[in-house]
């Protein structure tokens, strides 16, 4: 057994549903959270990073995950013009139903603007955190987050406005899933 393998094994069993949940809220369905925290640990674990404990390496995994989706969304976004492009059809997108939960509803935001609101308003981190994390300016990561309340809002039947006192929400990860 390799050094990193006890850790990841106490990791996935003690954090597990915690990292799927805000995986969850990166990407909207729970088949791609469990997709996506895979990727992260992967993604982690083979750079033979020394983490010293479960919490270090949760960070970790947790802050892989962002640029993981908006990596997904890019060449996701690629493939979706290219075939566009060869049927001459524009982009497909759902209609939307009264009563959104906060899942569906981040899931109606591009993937910047998405994971800028989950760091933002789950992670709790301010302008200037999300800015260093994420690799962007601090205008860039107002204009995200204007954009993005300026969407979720009327999805969300919010009417105050969300700069004055922040909202924070436990993550709770999805029960019945056999975790």
């Amino acid at each position: 057994m390799s050094s990193w393998e006890p850790l990841v094994e106490q990791l996935v069993r003690e954090r597990g549903p915690r990292l799927t949940a805000y995986a969850a809220l990166l990407v909207g369905r729970d088949g791609d959270a469990d997709d996506l925290v895979h990727d992260a640990l992967v993604k982690v674990f083979s750079k033979r990073r020394r983490l010293a404990s479960v919490n270090e390496a949760e960070a970790y995994v947790r802050s892989a995950m962002p640029s993981i989706v908006i990596d997904r969304a890019r060449s996701a976004a690629s493939r979706r013009r290219a075939v566009d492009r060869a049927f001459e059809r524009g982009p497909v997108r759902p209609d939307l139903e009264v009563g959104l939960d906060v899942r569906r509803a981040l899931r109606e935001l591009p993937p910047r603007e998405q994971v800028c609101v989950v760091l933002r308003f789950f992670d709790d981190l301010t302008v200037p955190q999300i800015a260093a994390r994420l690799g962007l300016a601090d205008g860039t990561v107002k204009r995200y987050l204007h954009d993005a309340t300026a969407t979720l809002a009327p999805l969300l039947d919010v009417t105050e406005d969300w700069d004055e006192e922040p909202v924070t929400a436990d993550v709770v990860p999805a029960r019945g899933r056999g975790r």
